[in-house]
């Protein structure tokens, strides 16, 4: 009994706080109390840094909280009251770095908030200014145009409805087509190099990076009258396309890829030279890619594709029943290329997979049209009559340019192994090969400056020469190291075959650049057509001159079938002797766009 009494009293003593252990009981010791929140002084306060502050539309600003008052310094944030924000006003993480939208807002000012953990009282506050975004310039198209009235194709980022194109710092008058595509047009009144520079509006009005225009004479395009006409005649000096295009730019100082050395163990050191073009017959035909040059006593006759119709230039095109297919005069299973040189209109114009119908009419399994004047950029991913989507004849080596002792232009060669991908001023990829260092398609190669040339004939040595200072450009799957040239009965194919002592190892790859696969390609709009009509009412009287107008945005280039062509400008003449139904086809590096007209003829 004694026991039990002073164990009553022993309990009782230790409420109601609890005893940790009573000697004799069998109960589990009291667990611990959590243990309270930091104290606080009473005054918990929170600042955001930095305050004010401004962020460009896309961009990210990392915001810090600085709190007093507690030990626990633990925040929330939100964007204008809403916790972590919104797609509409930005975004903002655990840590405090905010992402705004890609579009302002309106009003275009946010508040940025942190609340205490420990008081959700307490918080502080930053006012932010959301700005335009800085565009970003990636190109235009074309680089170089001639003095007068021109327009471009401005291609990059970030660009806005309200957007101006700059040249020289000067406005010119610009069509917003989406984020990544602007044109331009304006007149140049002056020879020379120029800025063309994107300004998005305020808020945050600022300036993107430039590239360079070149604005040239017309003495470029009245050289083009200059080309002799037939089979394999004489440019008299002509070259296609302007000094600055890429098939004309010295590269002999440019940077060595970093990558140059597995690009040539892949080709093979030792895999030589082979120049694919010489004199006379081999096997039956001509050793070389032909070309022919026109003048405007060609009419253009249609083109029918049995192949890639949907990637080439639909025609007509000023091809003559006689022109050479490359092979000729048994031109097999081959390539079956053509080229024929306008000098009258200064086009150029190339088939694949050609042969000619008993009407005049060409069939092909592709064609491209190029203007000698500005190289207007096809669009990206369509092949041409080359596999690298590119030309063919800037790329040849001519007789008369090497007897010269000057050739003034990078050469076109093949590779038996190419990947899945493509530099400029490559635009087309036809893969064989998965492998690492398996060339992209327009992969240029240099001959080393410390190659001695001198033991050379002249007429090799403006070959040789022309290697170094411009190198040679990849344009399509072949035998290894052939360079291209046309045949002419003047070449010594023994002088020739002297070229055979190069080997891959005496060449290095200039730097790729930007290596573009499925992956990166640019995005962007075909040209819009915003009108296509007929200057006269219908009907017509058969042969009564019908003026075709049209307008355009985002364009780089025309052709209207049937009966036209390729044509610059924004007009063109048909004479129709039936009721016919006229396109329009405008086109740009992202596609092409069609319009129709109907001019009936009573």
């Amino acid at each position: 009994m004694r026991r039990n009494l002073l164990i009553l009293l022993s309990l009782l003593a230790c409420w109601p706080a609890g005893c940790a252990h009573v000697s004799g009981s069998h109960s589990s010791p009291t667990p611990p109390t959590a243990p309270p929140n930091p104290p606080t002084s009473g005054n918990v306060q929170v600042s955001v840094a930095p305050n004010p502050a401004n962020v460009r539309a896309g961009s990210s600003q990392q915001f810090t909280a600085s709190v007093t008052g507690t030990t626990n310094t633990a925040v929330t944030w939100s964007v204008n009251n809403v916790a972590g924000g919104n797609s509409t006003t930005g975004t903002i993480t655990s840590s405090g770095n905010y992402t705004a939208p890609a579009s302002l807002p309106n009003p275009n000012t946010i508040t940025i908030q942190a609340t205490s953990s420990a008081d959700s009282s307490a918080s502080g506050s930053s006012n932010v200014t959301l700005l335009n975004p800085t565009p970003v310039l990636a190109s235009i198209n074309p680089t170089s145009i001639n003095v007068g009235a021109f327009s471009f194709t401005i291609s990059g980022s970030n660009f806005l409805s309200g957007s101006q194109v700059l040249l020289a710092g000067v406005p010119l008058t610009a069509t917003y087509v989406s984020a990544t595509q602007l044109t331009a047009t304006g007149t140049a009144a002056t020879v020379g190099i120029f800025a063309v520079s994107v300004s998005n509006p305020n808020p945050g009005q600022s300036i993107s990076n430039s590239i360079n225009l070149q604005v040239t004479s017309t003495t470029q395009a009245s050289a083009c009258s200059g080309m002799a006409v037939g089979a394999g005649a004489s440019l008299n000096g002509f070259r296609p396309f302007p000094a600055s295009n890429v098939w004309n730019q010295d590269i002999s100082a440019a940077p060595v890829d970093p990558n140059s050395d597995s690009y040539i163990n892949f080709i093979g050191t030792t895999v030589p030279v082979h120049p694919d073009f010489g004199s006379g017959e081999y096997q039956g035909s001509y050793m070389g890619i032909p070309y022919s040059v026109v003048d405007s006593s060609q009419s253009p006759v249609n083109i029918l594709f049995n192949a890639y119709g949907d990637e080439s230039d639909p025609g007509p095109m000023p091809i003559p029943a006689n022109a050479n297919i490359e092979g000729y005069p048994n031109p097999g299973t081959g390539d079956r290329h053509v080229l024929v040189l306008d000098n009258s209109n200064c086009w150029l114009y190339e088939l694949y997979g050609s042969s000619v119908n008993t009407d005049g009419t060409w069939n092909a399994g592709s064609a491209a049209v190029w203007d000698l004047q500005n190289y207007d950029q096809r669009p990206l991913t369509w092949t041409s009559a080359d596999a690298a989507g590119l030309p063919i004849f800037p790329g040849l080596i001519r007789y008369d340019e090497a007897a010269s002792g000057q050739i003034a232009h990078a050469i076109r060669f093949t590779l038996q192994h190419s990947t899945a991908a493509y530099v400029l001023p490559a635009t087309h990829w036809a893969s064989n090969s998965s492998a690492q260092f398996a060339a992209p398609m327009g992969m240029r190669l240099r001959l080393k400056s410390t190659f001695d040339i001198s033991s050379f004939s002249a007429t090799n040595q403006a070959i040789l020469k022309a290697l170094k200072q411009y190198g040679m450009i990849m344009a399509d799957n072949g035998s290894s190291m052939y360079i291209s040239g046309a045949p002419d009965d003047r070449w010594s194919n023994d002088d020739l075959h002297n070229l055979t002592t190069l080997t891959a190892s005496d060449f290095e790859v200039v730097v790729l650049g930007t290596v573009y696969t499925s992956a990166n390609l640019p995005q962007g709009s075909a040209p819009t057509i915003s009108s296509f009509t007929a200057s006269t009412s219908n009907p017509v009287s058969a042969g009564t001159a019908v003026t075709l107008s049209w307008a355009t945005t985002g364009s780089s280039y025309f052709n209207v079938s049937p009966q036209i062509g390729a044509v610059r400008g924004t007009t063109a003449v048909v004479n129709p002797s039936v009721t016919t139904t006229y396109t329009l086809y405008a086109t740009n590096q992202f596609g092409r766009t069609a319009a129709t007209v109907i001019v009936t003829v009573q």
